[in-house]
């Protein structure tokens, strides 16, 4: 019999908006969009969901919404926005997932409608997976509102939620249609969220771009003291490097390589061992910090670059270590980080480590003892940070 062979490409394309004030009815923006998407369809719908520890900051925002639908009326709203828990909750309990796919069937959202999603990253991630799967995907349109969310989750092309006590078991790659980032929901976040989304521009400061792991050391004293400007133009340079890696030659990962997660290994799954009381950005510094002096202990990395990194994770508020990051045997927990990590990519397993500030390059193993050594260090240097701010209160 003849083979048949089948080859096609598919493009994606979306913009990410940097705005102020999405929803004041003088700014076009969002309208401008919904009704330049696909003007030859009919009247569209838009559903939104919200992280609820987004109405409890700005409890004017649901009617905020509503009235700008009243003023731009050629999206038709859908009036029962749904309020949803944030955080990981949000992508470990399944029922909100029903919540959504519900909402998607009674309101009849089709593919030519619009699932907008509001929120930290974990909204993000499991609004995007219910919309990706609704009608085998409802176009979704993203408005984070963390710095995280704002400079790499949000703007990126995954979508996910918790399974099998696995971070993002279950997911989809599929873009978003628009991303809008709003700087005022940025000013009510708690000092502990405003800092924690800076441990992915440090990230990728270190894998992608020196000239800008400069810039962070120079501002980090503005970033931590809530400096906007500062903010923003991280924001904007961090989402930059981000979407320029995503499409590059592997954007839905479909090799056993992901750059983007130097740090990560560790960092997912000290979130489970802490059941979240970590927050991501936090268990990102730390998984930044072992990584970071593995790579010197391994000899890719000189010991004046890889304290630099320390005192930049420092320097912004964050621990360098926690106690659950400690290697004492070959099975310890933090260790079977590395396996779920290579079952989750598939293939053999690929770390990132970094051979120069800016400059990283793929490791396939791992020597426990070395990282056991790394645990050490931090652990040690996370006691003496801890020891000076005691002295120097007393």
């Amino acid at each position: 019999m003849d083979t048949l062979h089948q080859s096609f490409t598919v493009k994606f394309s979306y913009d990410v908006f940097f705005t102020s004030a999405l929803f004041d009815p003088n700014n076009k923006l969002i309208n401008d969009f919904l009704t330049g998407s696909n003007p030859s369809t009919s009247i569209k719908k838009i559903l939104f969901v919200i992280d609820e520890g987004v109405t409890n900051t700005h409890p004017a925002l649901v009617s905020q919404i509503k009235d700008y639908f009243i003023q731009h009326n050629q999206t038709q709203l859908v009036q029962d926005i749904l309020i949803i828990p944030g955080g990981e909750t949000v992508k470990n309990d399944t029922r909100y997932l029903d919540r959504v796919l519900e909402a998607v069937n009674n309101h009849g959202i089709d593919r030519h409608s619009f699932v907008a999603a509001i929120g930290g990253g974990a909204v993000l991630d499991m609004v995007g997976y219910a919309a990706t799967i609704s009608h085998r995907g409802v176009k979704h349109i993203r408005i984070p509102t963390t710095v995280l969310s704002q400079n790499d989750s949000g703007i990126g092309v995954k979508n996910g939620i918790n399974y099998f006590n696995k971070k993002n078991f279950l997911g989809t790659f599929s873009p978003p249609v628009a991303v809008f980032n709003d700087e005022l929901f940025l000013s009510t976040l708690s000092d502990r969220d405003w800092r924690s989304g800076i441990a992915e521009a440090i990230k990728v400061a270190l894998i992608k771009d020196q000239k800008f792991f400069i810039w962070l050391e120079e501002n980090a004293d503005l970033l931590a003291q809530r400096n906007r400007a500062a903010m923003n133009y991280q924001i904007w340079q961090c989402a930059k490097l981000h979407l320029e890696h995503i499409r590059g030659a592997d954007p839905f990962e479909s090799g056993s390589s992901r750059p983007l997660d130097f740090g990560h290994w560790s960092a997912h799954k000290l979130e489970y061992l802490t059941n979240f009381e970590i927050r991501h950005g936090e268990a990102v510094a730390m998984g930044i910090a072992l990584d970071t002096v593995y790579s010197n202990l391994s000899g890719r990395l000189s010991t004046e670059e890889s304290n630099r990194v320390l005192n930049l994770i420092q320097k912004l508020g964050f621990e360098l270590t926690h106690p659950l990051l400690q290697v004492q045997q070959d099975n310890s927990p933090i260790l079977l980080g590395l396996q779920e990590f290579r079952e989750h990519l598939g293939g053999q397993l690929t770390i990132t480590l970094l051979t120069a500030i800016g400059k990283g390059e793929e490791a396939h193993e791992i020597d426990p003892a070395l990282v056991k050594k790394a645990s050490e260090i931090l652990q040690e240097l996370n006691q003496q940070t801890a020891h000076n701010f005691s002295s120097s209160i007393l």
